[in-house]
């Protein structure tokens, strides 16, 4: 019993032995980690932000009546390009009858008044002809007699203005409505037999169309607070337009809110941009799009990935390790600059000639205090 005993101790030996050396010979057989290394180099780094938005038609005319009435016919359609003066829809009056015969009431008095007068000229041009009045007298009555005729006019085209809605058939009428501007009908948001109310003082009228020049669009969107203060008017910008993929667009910033506006907890301003257009392009208007503005550009900048950039854990100051000799690094703090997410500038630290260490592998730890402070 004791010599099975001696034997199993034995044999647990020589397999403790035999896994020990199998170790020293497996940890001496791995072969030491080798880094390769990277040099800075000169290049330009643009800091951009990214702004969503729509484009629209930089002038939208909304074209209004003039009078009220009912739309007797339209003779355009959305999409249809139009000239200045081109006629888009005529509007049938439907007078007020209180005004009707208010108008009515100054034609029978405007009668009544020349009648009066005409019977008092032609007694003073007798007398005048006779030499028993002066001529003064005589040029007051003939006076009176040419406004009394006058009156009577204007009270007769009060009444067809208020009844037809023009006088005398004119082709300038308030039921025709007409164009303001050249351009491409957006919209008509009414239809044949809807009733529409003029345009004044105290109301904003109907709108019978929206006539825009669609060679003219601008870029509308909004940018955060914390971008905005880096903007400046005339900063180009690069426009990509949902519906045109395959095409960016160059834009001009021609305007900075000056009034934030508070979404969703966050504090928006709003920009404009004038787009450069070809002539064969044809933009609709509203198309989403999104605009990317340049923040900050250095251009011939000495410049390393930000992947060769590490943080010290207690300092948080950045760092690269230098190669001195043969896998030889040095540590080396750097002083950063503007980065755009790939390259980041270095300011001080470093020179062009230096071969910095690529890092290899990091552990857990070490990645995640890297990425926050990227």
């Amino acid at each position: 019993m004791k010599k099975i005993i001696k034997i199993v101790i034995i044999l647990l030996l020589l397999v403790a032995f035999g896994f020990v050396i199998k170790f020293f010979i497996d940890k001496n057989s791995k072969s030491a980690i080798e880094y390769k290394t990277e040099k800075p180099f000169i290049t330009t780094i643009e800091k951009k932000t990214v702004a969503t938005g729509t484009v629209i038609p930089e002038d939208e005319v909304e074209i209004k009546p003039q009078i009220s009435g009912i739309i007797e016919k339209i003779f355009v359609e959305e999409g249809k390009h139009v000239k200045e003066g081109d006629l888009i829809a005529k509007i049938k009056v439907v007078p007020n009858e209180q005004s009707l015969n208010s108008a009515n009431g100054r034609v029978i008095s405007a009668q009544l008044s020349l009648e009066n007068t005409t019977k008092e000229f032609k007694r003073s041009k007798q007398l005048f002809d006779k030499g028993v009045i002066a001529v003064q007298e005589f040029n007051t009555a003939e006076l009176q007699y040419n406004q009394a005729k006058q009156d009577l006019e204007n009270a007769k085209k009060d009444y067809q203005i208020i009844k037809l809605g023009s006088a005398n058939g004119s082709a300038s009428a308030n039921t025709n409505i007409r164009a303001t501007i050249s351009g491409t009908i957006l919209e008509i948001p009414v239809k044949q037999g809807d009733q529409v109310i003029e345009s004044n003082n105290f109301n904003a009228g109907t709108t019978i169309a929206l006539v825009a020049d669609l060679k003219k669009m601008i870029f509308e969107g909004k940018v955060d607070e914390a971008e905005v203060g880096k903007l400046k008017e005339n900063t180009p910008l690069e426009v990509t337009i949902g519906a045109i993929d395959t095409q960016k667009f160059n834009a001009n910033l021609t305007f900075i809110a000056p009034k934030g506006l508070d979404e969703q907890g966050a504090v928006l301003f709003k920009i404009k941009a004038s787009l450069d257009l070809a002539e064969n392009v044809n933009i609709r208007a509203g198309y989403s799009a999104n605009a990317a503005l340049i923040l900050e550009k250095k251009e011939n900048i000495l410049a390393v990935k930000e992947s060769l950039i590490q943080y010290d854990r207690k300092t948080e100051k950045p760092y690269v390790e230098i190669e001195k000799e043969n896998q030889i690094f040095e540590r080396k703090d750097v002083t950063l600059g503007v980065s755009d997410g790939i390259n980041v500038e270095v300011t001080e630290g470093i020179s062009k000639e230096d071969n910095i260490k690529v890092w290899n592998q990091v552990t857990g730890s070490e990645t995640d205090f890297n990425r926050k402070k990227r």
